[in-house]
């Protein structure tokens, strides 16, 4: 007895001594603000914003499925008018609506591409501004594709076009995508990588949006912060089914389609099948994101060699997007059953989108929900499906030299890694490029973040210049 006394006071002065530690070195760490706010030429700024108010009022609006050349066609008569350096020195390269535009390099052995979409998400309901009038009030461009991301499409554009009134020549080529259907996930951007895989190109670096500028990224932290997407989780659309007798719904009987599912729901959400595990860029992110944070959470962030396995294992409960980056996540969506409220169905479905981290990919996660679903008798469809891809070295030159761009273009603001937890064209790249990053150089604060699909979606076009800028470094980098 007096032995296991003895190693139980033990442990409790070793852990007493490490949380010593541990608070020690969070005190030596110095508290960072991220005071980070664009200050930009006013004339500038609304010379962009004017620019952009034309994109925005040109609708672009895609749709699943539907391919519409001819709208696009219109777009990029608009962009032929506004960026005529870039129409008259660079290679254009159309593709049922979808762009390439090549400007030659003094190299040819790194290329880069820089990359955004042209087509917006439609527009509903009530808007301060019409979401195609382009508006321009309160400091902001008003209206769908403001931000997502007509903004980046403006920005690199305007980029070569004022290099090219310089005279400049980039070191290595510079190729200008932009594809439209990404915001259904369609054919536009495979057949721009494939034009690329014609012509023999594998790019150093690949630039499309993810990431960006995001105000307050984590409760508790304030300030602006580049957070820069390092690689995306995989996603699959799949669809369960109950079958049973049916019946009148005045003579019920136990196990009906409809209870099954909301049992394997249930059980679901409250037994979550998938392992959490904090990747290293993760660890990576909160690390560069503790000198920021109050001392609750510097304490934490600052000492990952102590608290990591606490994080993991908590960050799930107290929030949905922390628990995003450390799992496969899945989503119920759409439920169907009977046509009328006094028949039990014979047949009732759910449908749900699971998105797939790499310690846990598409495989492995299909087949554990599935093995779920069959403990309730149900049968599950996958409607699509695709695995995560492979991150950039977050130690490596690439991500280091991006890195360098952002901290040279916003007052040396740090480029953190972060999970994309949503989908973006940059995947379709993942095959001829081995560093693809997801980053917009605009701001993107509470209000934006909510417009992005939503109502009154806009822009403080005062972070324009900034913008513009940083594709201007990027392209001097190489």
């Amino acid at each position: 007895m007096k032995l296991v006394l003895l190693v139980i006071a033990a442990i409790l002065l070793l852990l007493a001594v490490l949380l010593c530690a541990a608070w020690i070195h969070t005190l030596l760490v110095p508290r960072k603000t991220a005071d980070y706010v664009p200050h930009p030429d006013e004339k500038r700024a609304l010379e962009y914003a004017q620019k952009l108010s034309r994109m925005v009022a040109c609708d672009t609006t895609s749709h699943q499925g539907m391919h519409d050349r001819e709208k696009f066609l219109g777009f990029q008569k608009l962009l032929a008018e506004m960026f005529p350096l870039v129409h008259e020195k660079l290679e254009k390269t159309e593709i049922d609506g979808n762009l390439l535009f090549y400007w030659e390099g003094k190299k040819h052995n790194r290329p880069i591409v820089l990359m955004s979409h042209q087509d917006v998400v439609p527009a509903e309901g009530d808007w301060i501004h019409p979401p195609f009038a382009g508006d321009i009030a309160d400091g902001k461009v008003w209206g769908r594709g403001a931000s997502d991301t007509k903004c980046s499409v403006m920005g690199f554009f305007q980029a070569v076009e004022e290099l090219l009134s310089e005279g400049f020549s980039p070191e290595q080529d510079v190729w200008l995508s932009s594809s439209c259907t990404e915001e259904w996930a369609g054919d536009g951007c495979p057949k721009l990588v494939d034009e690329l895989k014609r012509r023999g190109v594998h790019p150093y670096l690949v630039c499309d949006e993810g990431g960006g500028i995001i105000t307050d990224p984590i409760g508790g932290i304030k300030g602006n912060f580049a957070m820069v997407g390092v690689f995306e989780k995989g996603k699959a659309d799949v669809k369960f089914t109950a079958t049973g007798r049916g019946g009148h719904a005045s003579a019920p009987s136990k196990g009906s389609p409809i209870a099954r599912l909301a049992a394997f729901e249930n059980d679901v959400e409250t037994h979550n099948p998938f392992r959490v595990k904090m990747l290293p860029e993760v660890a990576a992110m909160f690390r560069t994101l503790g000198p920021y944070a109050g001392f609750g959470l510097r304490y934490l962030f600052e000492n990952l060699w102590l608290f990591k396995g606490l994080l993991t294992h908590v960050m799930p409960s107290i929030s949905a997007q922390g628990a995003a980056m450390l799992r496969t996540t899945i989503a119920f969506t759409m439920q169907s059953g009977s046509d009328a409220v006094n028949v039990i169905p014979q047949e009732a479905s759910v449908s749900a989108n699971l998105r797939f981290i790499p310690h846990q990919g598409m495989e492995e996660s299909l087949a554990l929900i599935q093995k779920r679903a069959e403990k309730y008798g149900l049968t599950m469809s996958v409607m699509h499906k695709n695995d995560y891809t492979r991150p950039i070295d977050i130690h490596g030159e690439a991500f280091r030299m991006f890195q360098g761009v952002i901290s040279k273009t916003f007052d040396g603001m740090t480029g953190i890694p972060y999970v994309m937890t949503g989908a973006t064209d940059a995947r379709c790249y993942q095959e001829i490029c081995d560093n693809v990053v997801r980053f917009a150089p605009v701001i993107y604060g509470p209000e934006q973040m909510k417009g992005m699909h939503g109502i009154n979606e806009n822009i403080a076009y005062n972070c324009l210049p900034g913008c513009v800028d940083f594709y201007k470094n990027l392209i001097r980098a190489q």
